[in-house]
């Protein structure tokens, strides 16, 4: 009994310790994860506790971290599953949070870089219109920043 209550100490005192990260950390880490399949793994890693009903932005850049993972990938099938996988949670991000700008940029990001054959582009010019008609409400300036010179680059 003494060593059951034990572990349900230690477990239930690691899990109030775990804290939940920044998302200028997680923004760092996936512009690091581009170059870097280490830096991929550990940001899939540390969003996995995170998913539509807690925290949707994180399930997104979970996704994405999952589509980026595919680039650093030899065998194609693998590289498949992984943009798949990443896809899916990317796209129910999207569906849980409609009006979420930042969710809306990484899928732009990935429609206007993808090749063609992986036919992931219907919502790329929505997208745009949203994220141009959005951007002036967006108070994170480092974020509104980063849209804008991404947009401006790829008119």
């Amino acid at each position: 009994m003494r060593s059951y209550l034990l572990c349900f100490f230690l477990f239930h005192g690691l899990s109030l310790s775990a804290k939940t990260p920044e998302i200028e950390d997680v923004r760092v880490l996936f512009h690091k994860a581009e170059s870097s399949q280490k830096v991929c793994i550990e940001l899939i890693e540390l969003l996995e506790p995170y998913n539509d009903k807690n925290n949707a932005l994180f399930l997104g850049y979970r996704g994405s971290a999952n589509m980026l993972m595919a680039k650093h990938l030899i065998n194609p099938f693998i590289k498949l599953s992984y943009f798949k996988k990443g896809k899916l949670m990317l796209e129910k991000a999207i569906q849980f949070d409609q009006k979420n700008i930042e969710l809306r940029f990484l899928r732009y990001t990935f429609q206007t870089n993808v090749p063609s054959f992986l036919n992931y582009n219907d919502n790329k010019e929505n997208d745009r219109v949203f994220l141009l008609q959005s951007l002036n409400r967006l108070n994170d300036l480092k974020l509104k920043n980063i849209i804008s010179n991404y947009l401006k680059k790829e008119s």
